[in-house]
């Protein structure tokens, strides 16, 4: 009997009460407080509130507090230089676009922005005019609410010599770097986003080792010039708009040992390079398994496609609006449709490989009808103009010296 009352005066007791949070005022005076330098262990616990830091120091939450915005305004703004912030939950901002409602706004050089959870928050780390900071393993989602209403997780506007590392990034809009120059971005997961990545009037940054998935876009470079694209995985951006990496305007890019599958188009080039005796470097990639390998709004110049390995693609490279690829570079790239041989095996083809643009492919050339690409009706066109021409196809680009698939070689 004794028993049975003990487990039912468990029972009855129920989960212990969760601590009422307390006021984010707190831990602004802690701030106010202290010393420039200073470093500040904040007690665990849930804080509402804003938080301003204002001051040269280190704010360590130990991955135990909580600061929660309550729906209005930004969570915290670090107005300052050679400050740390660490270990936070950051969440529940406002819904001001105006305002640039944030889990963490800098407006300062040489901070760090480190392990910080932000959640519930319309834009992530918004940096503007800020130099050599670092933001790192900080993971972050927008609001549930329509993905062209989100805020972007990562902005740089006007903030050069900043190192992005190895941050988790979902369901926000956009990862924004404008009219910033000679940032590296390195280890990020990206994904769920309108854009993985999407540079705009910026220069001379280094973006590697990422991962941009499930994303409408993987990377855009729009009106860029210097950026290099290096050892990174760009997928499964699908859809209408979907791209793996997209060039609009954009000189003198590098484009290098990345993956680049699974997506509607695997490079669009819309009028790059634009800058006058540049050129565009597309080399050493594998593009795989996507609609298009590589596609050109238009018939343009100065690009070179070197050692490249397309493979599984529906279509190779698409021209569109007429016109074709041959004022570009093609050298040494591998192709699923060569059809050559290789007698003294060198691991270059005999005779060059030929791209040719046979007039079933439609598509390329009445937009309207890209919809039913790849339907029975359009391959079997396709298929029976290749078997008996109804007119004497165009050359599209030529590559010189095929790779076979076989003697590429392999990554480290």
């Amino acid at each position: 009997m004794s028993a049975t009352l003990v487990v039912l005066g468990m029972a009855a007791a129920g989960p212990a009460p969760q601590p009422a949070p307390r006021s984010a005022d707190i831990i602004q005076a802690l701030v106010d407080a202290a010393a420039e330098g200073a470093e500040i262990k904040v007690p665990p616990g849930r804080y509402v509130g804003r938080v301003l830091v204002d001051k040269p120091l280190t704010l360590d939450g130990d991955g135990q507090v909580t600061i929660d915005a309550g729906g209005t305004g930004t969570v915290m703004v670090v107005k300052a230089s050679n400050a740390t912030i660490k270990g936070f939950r950051l969440t529940a901002t406002g819904f001001d676009h105006n305002s640039e409602d944030a889990g963490i706004q800098v407006r300062g050089n040489n901070n760090v922005i480190k392990d910080n959870r932000i959640d519930d928050a319309l834009f992530g780390i918004d940096l503007q005019q800020s130099y050599f900071n670092v933001i790192r393993r900080n993971h972050i989602t927008s609001k549930d609410i329509d993905l062209g209403l989100r805020g972007d997780s990562i902005r740089l506007w006007y903030s050069d010599d900043n190192r992005i590392e190895d941050n988790v990034v979902k369901d926000s809009r956009d990862f924004v770097l404008w009219y910033s120059k000679r940032n590296r971005v390195a280890g990020n997961h990206s994904s769920g986003g309108r854009y993985g990545m999407h540079f705009m009037f910026a220069a001379d940054n280094v973006v590697e080792n990422n991962v941009f998935t499930n994303n409408s876009v993987g990377i855009s470079m729009m009106y860029d010039q210097g950026d290099i694209v290096r050892g990174n995985i760009i997928s499964h951006s699908v859809g209408a708009t979907g791209t793996c990496i997209s060039l609009k305007e954009a000189s003198a890019v590098t484009i290098v040992d990345n993956e680049i599958i699974y997506c509607a188009n695997g490079i669009f080039l819309d009028v790059s390079p634009f800058q006058p005796d540049t050129t565009n470097v597309v080399t050493g990639n594998r593009i795989a398994f996507n609609d298009i390998a590589i596609s050109f709004l238009n018939d343009w110049h100065g690009n070179e496609f070197k050692a490249n390995r397309l493979t599984s693609n529906m279509t190779e490279v698409a021209v569109f609006g007429g016109g074709s690829a041959k004022r570009n570079t093609w050298d040494g790239n591998s192709w699923d449709s060569y059809e050559g041989f290789d007698r003294d095996g060198d691991g270059v083809g005999d005779t060059p490989h030929r791209v040719m643009n046979y007039a079933g492919r439609v598509w390329m050339d009445v937009p309207n009808t890209r919809f039913f690409k790849g339907a029975p009706v359009l391959e079997v066109l396709d298929f029976l103009d290749r078997l008996a021409p109804f007119s004497e196809p165009e050359l599209m680009l030529e590559d010189e010296h095929p790779r076979l698939a076989q003697k590429m070689e392999k990554k480290p």
